[in-house]
């Protein structure tokens, strides 16, 4: 098939999804999408004829269009050889969407043509049977059998079969040869009709395995044989990794790229030349490798729940790998396996509410976090070689069916076990382990919320810095101090602002009070005392009022343990917790410099006398302090808080692009900070111009004590800069790159 003839199924399609969103206005002409004396006419009508019947028969109240509809308006379809498998696919159709019988189906066609009728009424017979329970021994038609023609070297409707990919007798997938298109394609062949393909179809994401579309074609024994056909992935799947994994004796990102490649050689399929994919795998640790995997199988899993759509089988099977080792996920909401083996082995990986509700039918949906465990669990297999439950007795042919099922649900609800954890390799980094025990919660609610959330947690796995940052050591000082953001931001405000006070109290000892008589200077003692204690009691009701939300909460998390449910709005607490150090540092520096005004005034009204000269001295001499409570503070508390606090406020979930710009910002506003301690020595110069000649002298101690002593801080503060810059740089990247990655990357 063209690429015109393609481009013109894929077009047909979209412009009826215009339609069923709104934004086009009537459903689009089919005739109008139909090549003109192509080659590939009839297949391309075939595939819009499929499309179109499915959206029209979907549409509540909308009249659907039969078959018969089609023949008349294009008449070479009644005369090929598609025409009983778009028949059967309109029974298949209907059936879902409108429910009907089938001596009722079969009547509509009877009179126009006859013949068909005939062999309508053979290849449905009994296919208005409710379908067998799970286990139920039955006829290969009523189980689902493949007949035993389906196999190798055989050709079903467009698709010659060439070799098997996977399966069992009740599903098989092969690697067939598309003739119309000439093209290899994975068909997977079942028995049945009841299946809609056309919402998976739909899916468009980079790791998800991409469905063309299905076929419905006679078979023998009464049978409807539907064919699923999709991308071709020649990497191999999860199983061969597993198994690999098992039996390796070195373990980094290179196992996954060994084993796309003896996939490939088992297929006969030339191993793909070094790509910059390849390259990066190589380059991880094992754990860094499945982390790599788990957040692309994230991010499309996100990516499906956005479009309404749950995949409900996540297991080693349904993970495909191209030939340079991306994942791509297969099988989104195929029905259950028809055989007692192959329900068993995807029992292993479902969530504890996917197991509970085949025990109670009225129990609740499972929602996206169903599919979050199950990857998790696939993850762990992949890390460690081993299930992080012992699954083994339950999911043997010997356990009865609830019996296995109620032994699964038991081992999940009690959490997983010492022994699996330690099974986990040296190299495991915390974040890893803490995200796939957060997954593997029996708890849905204390569980990742969405692939997307899910996809940002495993990038901050790639991450060293970043990683660290969010789960530093157990016993480092960076985690055991998380819930003292109070004190040590006290202690971070009031340490330069003590060494302040004391330059203050020699400077103006110096210039101001020894020159006072012994009256003036009890009186200059008084105000200050009044103004220390009105100061001080303001700074602290005014820091406690702009920082209590941060102070709290970082305190109630120390004591919370995993339950952070307090937490009404994260991402109000992490914005507050960024721009926390800026209102600890402008609470001082404003009264101080109110001060500078406010103290003279007061000395002055209590009849204390001060030459001009001093109360330009006193201003300067509160300029300098002013900014030395503006610029040190702030680095030690945004060192603190970003190293510490601030880490465990994103991995609460909802982190995005916007805690990247709140990022972004400090690190802004921290070159800021950076140019006013570079600025306090030579704020000390200046301020020694409105010293008289005669008391240069006096102060010239203090004088240099304060130059040498803002070198010193600023050479602290810059290396304080750059580990905040560098902090914020890790973590930022995160926000942008990791967890906004759910629907694009």
């Amino acid at each position: 098939m063209s690429d015109a003839a393609t481009e013109s199924v894929a077009r047909f399609a979209a412009d009826w999804e215009a339609s069923l969103r709104g934004t086009r206005a009537e459903p689009p002409r089919l005739s109008h999408y139909v090549p003109d004396g192509s080659a590939v006419r009839l297949s391309v009508l075939a595939d819009l004829v499929r499309i179109d019947m499915r959206q029209r028969w979907q549409r509540p109240g909308a009249p659907g269009r039969r078959m018969v509809d089609y023949a008349r308006e294009f008449p070479e379809l009644a005369g090929g050889p598609r025409f009983v498998e778009l028949v059967c696919e309109e029974y298949a159709v209907r059936q879902q969407y409108r429910r009907i019988a089938v001596s009722e189906f079969v009547g509509e066609y009877a009179p126009e043509f006859p013949e068909l009728a005939v062999r309508l009424r053979t290849l449905l017979n009994g296919r208005d049977d409710p379908p067998p329970a799970e286990g139920d021994p039955a006829d290969p038609a009523a189980v689902g059998i493949l007949p035993a023609d389906v196999e190798i070297g055989a050709t079903l409707d467009d698709f010659d079969l060439l070799t098997v990919l996977g399966g069992d007798e009740s599903a098989k997938v092969f690697l067939a040869r598309q003739r119309s298109m000439q093209r290899l394609v994975a068909v997977r062949v079942e028995v049945g009709a009841g299946h809609d393909a056309h919402t998976v179809a739909q899916l468009d994401h980079r790791y998800i395995v991409r469905v063309f579309d299905q076929r419905l074609v006679p078979a023998r024994a009464r049978q409807i044989l539907r064919l699923q056909y999709m991308q071709y992935m020649p990497g191999g799947s999860g199983d061969d990794l597993i198994r690999l994994r098992r039996t390796a004796t070195t373990l980094d990102g290179s196992l996954l790229l060994r084993s796309v490649d003896a996939a490939m050689a088992a297929k006969g399929e030339i191993r793909l030349a070094d790509s910059s994919v390849r390259a990066e795998l190589s380059a991880l640790s094992w754990p860094e490798a499945v982390a790599w995997l788990g957040r692309r199988l994230a991010t499309a899993l996100d990516y499906a729940d956005h479009q309404g759509l749950a995949h409900r089988a996540i297991q080693p099977s349904n993970v495909l790998f191209t030939a340079e080792g991306v994942p791509q996920l297969a099988d989104f909401s195929l029905r259950s396996p028809n055989t007692a083996a192959a329900q068993r082995i995807r029992w292993s990986y479902w969530s504890p509410e996917q197991l509970a509700a085949l025990h109670d039918p009225d129990a609740p949906e499972p929602d996206a976090r169903g599919d979050i465990y199950s990857l998790a669990v696939l993850l762990w297999e992949i890390l460690t070689g081993t299930n992080p439950f012992d699954d083994t007795p339950a999911v043997s042919d010997d356990a009865g069916r609830d019996e296995a099922v109620a032994l699964l649900l038991r081992r999940r609800r009690a959490g997983v076990g010492a022994g699996a954890i330690a099974r986990l390799p040296p190299d495991t980094p915390a974040t890893l382990r803490r995200v796939l025990l957060e997954c593997l919660d029996p708890d849905p609610a204390r569980r990742r919320r969405s692939g997307a959330d899910l996809a940002g947690q495993l990038e901050l796995c790639l991450d060293p810095r970043a990683r660290d940052l969010v789960d530093p050591p157990p016993n480092s000082p960076r985690r055991r101090t998380r819930g003292w953001l109070a004190p040590i931001a006290v202690i971070c405000v009031a340490l330069p602002n003590l060494l302040a006070s004391l330059y203050n109290i020699r400077l103006n000892k110096v210039l101001i009070i020894d020159g006072l008589s012994a009256a003036a200077q009890a009186r200059f003692a008084t105000v200050v005392a009044i103004n220390n204690v009105a100061t001080f009691t303001v700074a602290g009701v005014l820091i406690l009022v702009l920082c209590r939300g941060p102070f709290v909460a970082a305190y109630r998390l120390a004591r919370a343990g995993p339950s952070r449910e307090f937490i009404a709005d994260p991402a109000r607490l992490r914005a507050q917790t960024l721009t926390i150090a800026d209102r600890l540092v402008w609470v001082p520096f404003v009264l101080w410099l109110v001060a500078g005004i406010v103290w003279p005034s007061a000395l002055m009204w209590s009849g204390v006398v001060l030459p001009s000269h001093g109360v330009l001295q006193f201003y300067a001499a509160q300029a300098v302090c002013a900014a030395i409570a503006l610029a040190y503070p702030f680095f030690l508390v945004s060192v603190y808080v970003v190293r510490s606090v601030y880490p465990q406020l994103l991995v609460m979930g909802g982190a995005g692009p916007s805690d990247g710009r709140q990022l972004q910002r400090l690190q802004r506003r921290s070159t800021v900070y950076l140019a006013v301690a570079a600025a306090v020595p030579l704020v000390g110069v200046v301020s020694v111009t409105f010293v008289p000649t005669w008391q240069l002298a006096q102060v010239i101690v203090a004088l240099r004590v304060l130059s040498v002593g803002g070198i010193a801080a600023f050479v602290l503060t810059y290396w304080l800069f750059r580990l905040l810059e560098a902090d914020v740089r890790a973590l930022r990247g995160w926000c942008v790159d990791g967890v906004d990655g759910g629907h694009s990357r």
